[in-house]
């Protein structure tokens, strides 16, 4: 009866060590690819319990979120001779676990080498200003890029972003220089179309208080008011143009006189011959 027992114990420990051998558990965001002797055996597993011959299947798991991979920063030249260090991220999920198992060795490693020498490409055939400012574009040829390669290997490359760009301080100090400079020539561009709508309003101002003179003295008017709210101790006393200009008229000019003058500025007396007696 003991020998029975110890038999009957022996098969259910071995029973249970078979079924935990050959029973595995897929989660929802994987698969599972089974190779049987090395070689690919059956469709993909899908989520949930399955089961494989122990000792002669192999199970891989492969997960099909998608994967936040950062690039590391890559110091590179632009094409107009710049030197700068750029960093990305790429996403990426992978949608064939059959090759990512049978085609690539280390499919993670792989995409990562991909984005870093892709990085250095975009990089080498791109100018700063487009990196700086036009970075869709460049993201969108950096993911076509790596999307190439990645396809063949069960890979899709979601998205691809360049978070920063780097650059020396030399070159900093002569894009702050630059920027400076071009707010200054937009302020002096501005107040030279202030001078100018300023002076084309003054010319129909003169214009219309040349056909109306009440119009000159309610102006002179205002400037004494302005005046006098300033400095009230100030007195203003308005003189005519006109009124100069009638005295200039008047007044006769200044005799010419043709006497030499002498050494000291002074004029010279005439000599004057005396009277000759009548005989």
């Amino acid at each position: 009866m003991d020998v029975v027992l110890a038999l009957l114990v022996v098969a259910v420990l071995g029973l249970l060590v078979l079924v935990s051998a050959s029973v595995r558990v897929v989660t929802q965001y994987e698969r599972g690819v089974v190779l049987r002797f090395g070689r690919l055996f059956g469709e993909v597993r899908p989520p949930g319990l399955t089961v494989i011959a122990p000792g002669i299947d192999r199970m891989h798991k492969v997960n099909t979120q998608i994967v936040t991979m950062p690039v590391p920063a890559q110091d590179g030249i632009t094409r107009d001779n710049v030197t700068v260090k750029v960093d990305a991220v790429v996403y990426w999920r992978v949608y064939d676990p059959v090759r990512v198992v049978v085609d690539v060795q280390n499919y993670q490693a792989a995409i990562g080498q991909v984005a870093q020498a892709s990085l250095r490409s975009v990089i080498g055939k791109s100018d700063l200003d487009d990196l700086l400012s036009n970075r869709e574009r460049l993201n969108q040829g950096l993911e076509l890029m790596m999307d190439s390669p990645a396809v063949d290997w069960g890979i899709h490359i979601d998205r691809v972003d360049i978070k920063d760009v780097a650059l020396p301080e030399s070159m900093k100090r002569s894009m702050s220089r630059q920027a400076e400079a071009e707010r200054e020539r937009r302020s002096r561009v501005i107040t030279a179309e202030g001078e100018l709508q300023a002076s084309q309003k003054l010319a129909q101002a003169a214009q219309v208080m040349a056909t109306q003179p009440a119009a000159l003295q309610l102006r002179l008017l205002q400037t004494m008011v302005e005046v006098a709210a300033e400095k009230n101790s100030t007195v203003v006393l308005p003189f005519p143009v006109e009124l100069l200009r009638f005295l200039e008229r008047t007044t006769p000019p200044a005799p010419d006189t043709d006497a030499p003058a002498a050494a000291d500025g002074l004029p010279t007396p005439r000599p004057t011959t005396p009277p000759v007696p009548a005989g």
